[in-house]
C-alpha cells in the first residue's frame, strides 16, 4: 500500500502484543510511527517510543503533543491501550469497574480528544479503536470486560457520525482471543494451562488463537487511505467466532487447529 508512505501514526498500548504488531506493520509500510505506552517499548528502528498513560488526561495531552512534535503531524490514531478483567458481575468491586472502564473507554476518548485538532489538519485522517468479540458475543466470566468493549463499539459508531464531515473516519476491530502477553499471563495462572489454551482455541471455529499480526493487518486496512469510504465499521478478526457455527464433530476427534501462515509457508 504505497498510499501509506510518510503518514504519521500514533498507536497506544504500542509496547507489546497487538499494539507492537500494529506499530511494526505501519512502519513496514513506510509510515512514521510512535508507540505510546505506560512502559518504554522495545527500541526499534522506525518506531518512536513515547511514555503516556491513557488513564491520565494530562499524560495523554503531553504524549500526543510529543508525538506530533516528533513525527511532524498526525494522520492516524490507533486506540489499542486497554486492560482485561475476569469474573461475573459478583466478582469485581466498584473500584475495579471504574478502573477498567476508565482505561478501556474513557482512555480512548481522552486520546481521541487530544488528537482531533491535529487530525483535522490531515488529508487522510483515521481513528481505529481496538474493540473485542466480547462486545458482540456473550462470553462467560467476562462481564466487566465485555461491558467496557460494548461501550467501545458504541463509542466508535458515535465518533464516526460526529467526525465524518470533518474528513475523519472512525472504525474498530473486534479480535477474538488473541495470542498476546495478557492471555499468556491468564494461561500461566490456570490450574492446567495446556487444557485452558486448548479450550480457548476450540471455541474459535478456525481452531487456534488469533495472531497479533492478523489484527494489525485489519487495523492497517481500516486506516488506509484506500478505505476512504469505510467508516463506522466493526471488523471481526475472530476466526469466525462471531458468525460461524460448526456442527459437533462425530468422529470422536478434538477440535482441529487451522494452520498459521508461517506454518503453511514452511510446508
Amino acid at each position: 500500500m504505497t498510499s501509506f508512505r510518510g503518514l504519521k501514526v500514533l498507536v497506544t498500548g504500542g509496547a507489546s502484543g497487538i499494539g507492537l504488531a500494529t506499530a511494526r506493520a505501519f512502519r513496514d509500510l513506510g509510515c512514521n510511527v510512535a508507540a505510546v505506552d505506560v512502559l518504554k517499548g522495545p527500541q526499534e528502528q522506525g518506531i518512536s517510543s513515547v511514555i503516556g498513560d491513557v488513564s491520565d488526561r494530562e499524560s495523554v495531552n503531553r504524549a500526543v503533543e510529543e508525538v506530533v512534535a516528533t513525527l511532524g503531524g498526525l494522520d492516524i490514531v490507533v486506540n489499542n491501550a486497554g486492560i482485561g478483567a475476569q469474573g461475573t458481575v459478583e466478582d469485581n468491586g466498584d473500584d475495579e469497574w471504574l478502573r477498567v472502564l476508565d482505561v478501556n473507554v474513557v482512555g480512548m476518548a481522552r486520546t481521541a480528544s487530544a488528537a482531533l485538532p491535529h487530525l483535522r489538519r490531515s488529508n487522510h485522517a483515521a481513528i481505529v479503536n481496538v474493540c473485542s468479540i466480547a462486545a458482540t458475543a456473550g462470553l462467560p466470566k467476562r462481564a466487566l470486560y465485555s461491558a467496557s468493549k460494548g461501550a467501545v463499539l458504541s463509542l466508535t459508531l458515535s465518533m464516526a457520525a460526529d467526525h465524518i464531515r470533518e474528513g475523519i473516519r472512525v472504525n474498530c476491530v473486534n479480535p477474538g482471543t488473541a495470542d498476546t502477553p495478557w492471555v499468556a499471563r491468564l494461561l500461566e495462572q490456570a490450574p492446567d494451562p495446556d487444557a485452558e489454551r486448548a479450550a480457548l482455541e476450540a471455541r474459535q471455529p478456525h481452531g487456534r488463537l488469533v495472531l497479533p499480526e492478523e489484527v494489525a493487518a485489519a487495523i492497517v486496512y481500516l486506516a488506509s487511505p484506500d478505505a476512504g469510504s469505510t467508516t463506522g465499521v466493526a471488523l471481526a478478526v475472530d476466526g469466525g467466532m462471531a458468525g460461524v457455527r460448526l456442527p459437533p464433530r462425530t468422529d470422536g476427534g478434538g477440535q482441529s487447529r487451522a494452520k498459521t501462515r508461517d506454518e503453511q509457508a514452511t510446508e
